[in-house]
């Protein structure tokens, strides 16, 4: 395989270090960047790093960026994003920044609509993938007729995800917010509603471990390349978070749903399909689907399918041959949240010390610690301490 042709990765939280490394490791040179303070933290030996405008606030400013840092290669490099806000930004400028670099997105309709909650359901009803009782709320005057719906205790959440989390006091953003009771959605609902448009959904019951991730690339004709799948052990925060404790998994049935899902809405490009298993009635129930390589990318090299990899080669015309087999059995951490998120369930009587140091065992590989480029991880462990304290 060639690999003379150059990467930028726009992302130096974990889930681009995780690219960097991968790509970094088959002797691909490697450009990261991020906003200011993901950079100070993120910061690698495996790349040239350095600080990038902001890709929501600065979106001019990051485009002539890129068009200035593009003057600097021979050849088009491939465009990897680590992070939605990236993404986003990518597809909106998908036709200035293509002229310079190497990418591969869906339609930007596509892109959209599984970053706006909203759209991102009614895709799923359309294709028939079962998914919790929903509502899009506009005011509160909305608020009375959907009570009278749904059950409690339900979930109250952002339509989009990624611009709440900007809007907001990063000491009061929540995934989810659990509502028991109608006064209390009442309650959060004007209290929240000020930073950007909410949801209500069903509560689908049952632990954080029956979350399960369907992992694809598809290339720009639809071919499968990569596939894998991994099952969530925890989540930081607890319950409703993002990935702090995983396992690779393959259920057949389960990728019976989402593979065909994600072919017939054209998602080319990277994907990541998220479901949870419905104790009820025993289905997989659709939650949201991610337009990029996800956190636990150095899971996807301990497991044998690369997708980073799969995607720099497929994207230099290298025709890869398709990898859809995986090993099981691996476990990924990403030991700081583990340990906060494992704290905080200990607090509330939740779990024991030898539970979650026995959730640790076996095979396993860590989110951002490497020998041989220790820093990430340690600024990463140290930046959360931090936060911790400040919150306290």
């Amino acid at each position: 395989m060639k690999h003379d042709i150059p990467a930028v990765v726009l992302d130096l939280s974990a889930t681009g270090i995780g690219i960097v490394r991968s790509l970094a490791e088959k002797g691909i040179q490697v450009y990261a960047y991020d906003s200011k303070g993901k950079y100070e933290i993120g910061k690698t030996w495996k790349a040239n790093c350095g600080i990038c405008p902001h890709p929501v606030s600065e979106e001019k400013e990051l485009l002539q960026f890129l068009s200035n840092l593009a003057l600097d290669f021979s050849q088009k490099p491939v465009l990897v994003a680590g992070s939605d806000d990236y993404v986003l930004f990518i597809s909106k400028n998908r036709n200035v920044l293509s002229q310079n670099y190497r990418f591969l997105l869906p339609e930007h309709e596509i892109v959209e609509a599984v970053l706006d909650k909203r759209l991102t359901y009614e895709l799923a009803k359309k294709w028939n993938i079962p998914c919790p009782k929903t509502f899009a709320i506009k005011d509160e005057h909305e608020l009375e007729p959907i009570i009278e719906e749904i059950t409690f205790p339900c979930i109250l959440k952002p339509v989009y995800s990624s611009l709440f989390r900007k809007e907001i006091d990063h000491r009061l953003y929540k995934k989810a917010i659990v509502i028991e009771q109608p006064s209390q959605l009442r309650e959060e609902y004007l209290f929240y509603r000020p930073f950007g448009e909410l949801m209500i959904q069903e509560l689908i019951p049952g632990e954080e471990n029956q979350i399960f991730s369907v992992k694809t690339l598809f290339d720009e004709h639809m071919n499968l390349i990569g596939l894998w799948m991994n099952q969530k052990l925890h989540q930081f925060p607890p319950h409703f978070g993002s990935t702090a404790l995983a396992i690779s998994t393959r259920d057949e049935e389960l990728l019976q749903t989402a593979v065909p899902f994600i072919r017939n809405i054209q998602f080319k490009g990277l994907a990541i399909a998220e479901f949870k298993k419905d104790p009820r009635d025993g289905k997989y129930k659709f939650i949201e689907i991610n337009p990029r390589i996800g956190l636990t990318q150095a899971l996807s090299i301990a497991c044998g399918v690369d997708l980073a990899y799969l995607y720099y080669l497929s994207l230099t015309g290298q025709n890869p041959e398709p990898v859809t087999s995986q090993k099981e059995g691996v476990k990924w951490v990403y030991f700081v949240r583990d340990f906060l998120s494992f704290r905080q369930k200990w607090k509330n009587g939740e779990t024991t010390f030898s539970e979650w140091w026995k959730s640790l065992s076996g095979k396993k590989v860590e989110a951002l610690f490497a020998w041989d480029d220790p820093f990430p991880f340690m600024r990463s462990f140290i930046s959360h301490l931090k936060n911790l304290w400040k919150r306290n």
